[in-house]
């Protein structure tokens, strides 16, 4: 019982879902979109997407690593303004 409480005590709070945590994921996720667009030095390699011209000429691989990126940068930066009261 007591280890449960020591647990429950050292888990962060969360904040709950708002439109300002979209618009900082969504900004994020632009973010990791172009520093891959400037970055990345075969885009298009690996399977190709469905519509290229929607995904910005990027293959598979680019995508994924990019919006990966994104998550983690925009996780990131929720974490950190919620902890900090601006979100």
């Amino acid at each position: 019982m007591m280890l449960s409480n020591l647990l429950l005590a050292a888990l962060p709070t969360t904040v709950e879902w708002s439109p300002k945590m979209a618009i900082v994921m969504i900004a994020a996720n632009i973010i990791a979109i172009a520093f891959g667009k400037f970055t990345i030095k075969y885009p298009n390699a690996g399977p190709a997407t469905p519509v290229p011209a929607l995904f910005g000429g990027f293959g598979w691989p680019a995508v994924l690593g990019t919006a990966s990126l994104g998550h983690i940068l925009g996780a990131g930066a929720i974490l950190g303004l919620a902890n900090a009261g601006a979100l």
